[in-house]
């Protein structure tokens, strides 16, 4: 029988309002979260907190023991929900991920989280690559607008781009309320 676990990614401090590296639709890419959160709570499900720091004081955001670096308010960890702590962009290099995954018995995974074309995308492939089902939740993710070779890419697009990538060969992409109507 499959066993689920939600994964919320990075949603710290830094990527809200206030931060150093806000994100595009990040509020109501937590509200989503949030929903996700509750359900899973509710049924007694598996829920996986990964939070990232950099190992460096001179990175420009997520610094080590920083309020930013700091899981938001509208996301606390409850007690006896699992929390990874990464160094890296992929949720499963350096961390104890794929061990606890596997100890738990979990084979499938809703991802929710920040930021969609980097850690998202990362966590998405890598799990795809070791075996897992993926669902990831669209409306639950944020990003921001980015530059390559002079050319600016609004997050938005940014985060189609991404998310019809990934539904292509590694994730199921929904939205929180499909989801929900799943349960």
């Amino acid at each position: 029988m499959s066993k689920t676990a939600l994964i919320i990614i990075d949603m710290q401090n830094d990527y809200f309002p206030g931060g150093r590296w806000t994100l595009s639709g990040i509020e109501a890419a937590a509200a989503n979260t949030a929903r996700v959160l509750a359900d899973f709570r509710e049924r007694g499900w598996p829920v996986i907190h990964v939070r990232h720091e950099f190992p460096s004081a001179e990175a420009p955001f997520f610094t080590p023991n920083s309020e930013g670096a700091t899981i938001h308010n509208s996301l606390q960890p409850a007690d006896g929900e699992f929390q990874i702590l990464k160094n890296e962009v992929n949720s499963f290099k350096g961390t104890d991920l794929q061990a606890l995954l596997q100890r738990e018995g979990i084979d499938s995974l809703i991802i929710a989280g920040a930021m969609s074309h980097i850690c998202i995308d990362a966590v998405t492939r890598a799990a795809a690559d070791l075996g897992y089902a993926n669902t990831l939740l669209h409306d639950a993710c944020a990003t921001l607008d980015v530059e390559f070779n002079g050319i600016q890419v609004p997050a938005e697009q940014v985060h189609a781009a991404f998310m019809a990538a990934l539904a292509f060969a590694y994730a199921e992409v929904i939205s929180t309320d499909e989801l929900l109507s799943r349960h």
